[in-house]
């Protein structure tokens, strides 16, 4: 058997010390009584034998019993009364640390710190999101711009539109057919090509 003892073993040896202890004061209270009827039996010769010291022991005798059993009952019954009460007070006992665990846990979640804290956390989610959705619209417009800026003719060659310009400048000013048109805007396709390489 091990050395530390569960709770429910030590509480199972303290109902059994209890009952072995009723017990005990049971037989202890049946004992005197058959005592009264020993001191009856001897009082009874003793009468009539006509032994008046006799008779006068047995029946301090049988006086002594009477109040050695009410106090056995009398302990008895306390005994009995007091291991109720223990037993109420033991399920009171539970039911206190019981609601006093409940409510430990009640006021750990209902916690105005824990609402705090979660409202922190929150704002600073919130407050990362901004940021975020800030960055991310600096970087779109940056991007846009250096797009914007690749776009552009840095080294004197044509953007589309200029193409496009002058070729309608060509064509109103020359009068040139629609296949000359076309003849001049292959080569200088193919010259902003070769450009680009």
């Amino acid at each position: 058997m091990g050395l530390f003892k569960s709770k429910q073993q030590k509480e199972l040896e303290k109902k059994m010390l209890i009952k072995r202890t009723i017990n005990t004061m049971n037989k202890q209270i049946n004992r005197l009584e058959d005592q009264k009827q020993v001191f009856i039996d001897a009082a009874k010769r003793a009468k009539e034998k006509d032994l008046e010291a006799q008779y006068n022991l047995a029946l301090s005798g049988y006086k002594m019993t009477v109040q050695q059993q009410r106090r056995a009952q009398e302990m008895l019954l306390n005994f009995e009364i007091t291991a109720q009460m223990r037993d109420v007070t033991m399920m009171t006992s539970e039911f206190l640390r019981g609601m006093s665990d409940i409510s430990r846990e009640m006021t750990k979640l209902a916690d105005a710190k824990e609402f705090a804290k979660i409202q922190a956390q929150f704002e600073n989610a919130m407050a990362a999101v901004e940021t975020q959705t800030d960055q991310i619209d600096n970087f779109m417009e940056m991007s846009q711009e250096t797009f914007y800026n690749a776009g552009k003719d840095k080294t004197g060659k044509m953007t589309d539109e200029e193409f496009e310009k002058f070729i309608e400048e060509q064509a109103s000013l020359d009068g040139l057919s629609d296949e000359n048109i076309e003849k001049e805007i292959d080569e200088l396709k193919k010259k902003i090509e070769s450009e680009a390489k």
